[in-house]
């Protein structure tokens, strides 16, 4: 779009239109016949050049104090009204549009408006002007205010919807950072914890029983390798420039069987019950379902370690997915938490409208139950 002087240098414009006024009102006035003819400065009366010079040089202002340059203007304009110098309307005119641009409050602009029309009249009267150009006269005063009220309230409704949209762009950013951090947590979290309990292990059994040893450092390798694969997976879907065909799906319940059957092999007694049907579901919902068992197997390994016995329990019952994941805590505890995956379970949870109840069991161990309603979420 073409930027004006106005908008480019705004101050030396509004210096360039007050000077600019004053030198055509004082230099020009009314002729007979409704023509213009040039008039010297000394015809002009020092008291009037003074009013001149007042109503003039207050335009400059106009930006930032529209009310107060009305009125500065709309006051010379009346104290010249029947000397035969009321020249002003030009001045009063660039005012008016100035308060109807640039102020911020209506009330003060149909205040200033009123005025304006009041002195017009009363321009019109004493100058014994036909109504019809005192009428004509108002029609403009009143357009020109109205139009420079429209071009405020578009241009505060476009900062209005630019702020509104960054806003959103920063709601959209930090929602993606905790999907984010939620899935890398959750990728990282479970086979580093799986990796550290099989290292652990090969080096407990390494001079007693190498073949262990050796199977535990294979079960960390795989481990390790599912791991850069889910990595390199979030990571494609972060490039902006990555091919959509080339990624691979999220996991959903299918991978259970999988990820139970690794657990397994990190030493936990890991049992799977399901009931319901649990294909066609969300894909939402079955990613999120994965991700909480995917975690609590991991704090299972952490806190009570190999030898705990863990149930897995699934549940469809048509309006929701319960998720269920309790442990004996037969086990001890190996490896320390910070507590994040908790949250993440939470907030999975919470999108989804669902809650997430955690604590000790009745009769020892932790519990993790899950709600995931099925009605609220799109397939």
């Amino acid at each position: 779009m073409h930027r004006g002087p106005f908008t480019r240098w705004p101050r030396a414009a509004d210096a360039v239109l007050a000077m600019a006024l004053l030198v055509l009102t004082v230099s020009i006035t009314d002729g007979p016949g409704d023509t213009l003819q040039l008039r010297r400065a000394g015809d002009v009366p020092v008291w009037v050049l003074l009013l001149f010079a007042v109503a003039s040089g207050a335009l400059y202002w106009r930006r930032h104090a529209p009310v107060v340059v009305l009125a500065a203007v709309l006051a010379a304009w009346a104290l010249t009204l029947g000397s035969g110098f009321a020249d002003l309307g030009a001045q009063a005119l660039v005012a008016v549009y100035g308060l109807g641009r640039y102020g911020t409050a209506d009330r003060w602009g149909h205040v200033g408006v009123d005025a304006a029309l009041v002195v017009l009249v009363l321009d019109g009267v004493t100058a014994d002007l036909p109504f019809g150009e005192v009428a004509f006269g108002a029609v403009v005063f009143f357009a020109v205010w109205y139009a420079g009220r429209r071009l405020r309230l578009r241009s505060e409704r476009g900062l209005r919807q630019l702020r509104e949209k960054r806003e959103e762009t920063d709601r959209i950013v930090t929602e993606e950072r905790a999907r984010i951090a939620r899935e890398l947590h959750d990728v990282v979290a479970h086979r580093v914890s799986l990796m550290t309990v099989q290292a652990g292990a090969a080096k407990t059994v390494a001079e007693s029983d190498p073949a262990a040893a050796v199977r535990a450092m294979t079960a960390v390798e795989e481990a390790g390798r599912q791991a850069l694969d889910e990595l390199r997976h979030l990571l494609g879907v972060l490039r902006p420039t990555s091919v959509p065909d080339a990624m691979q799906p999220q996991p959903g319940l299918a991978e259970l069987d999988p990820l139970v059957e690794q657990t397994r092999r990190a030493g936990l007694d890991v049992s799977l019950t399901t009931q319901g049907a649990l294909t066609g579901l969300p894909a939402r919902v079955e990613l999120s379902a994965y991700r909480i068992v995917q975690e609590s197997l991991t704090n299972v390994v952490k806190h009570a370690g190999p030898g705990a016995r863990t149930c897995v329990r699934l549940t469809n019952d048509g309006s929701c997915l319960l998720v269920e994941v309790t442990d004996d805590g037969s086990g001890s505890t190996v490896l320390p938490g910070a507590g994040h995956g908790i949250l993440g379970m939470r907030e999975r949870a919470l999108l989804l409208g669902g809650s997430l109840d955690v604590g000790p069991g009745a009769d020892g161990g932790f519990g993790v139950r899950a709600r995931l309603p099925l009605d609220r979420v799109a397939p």
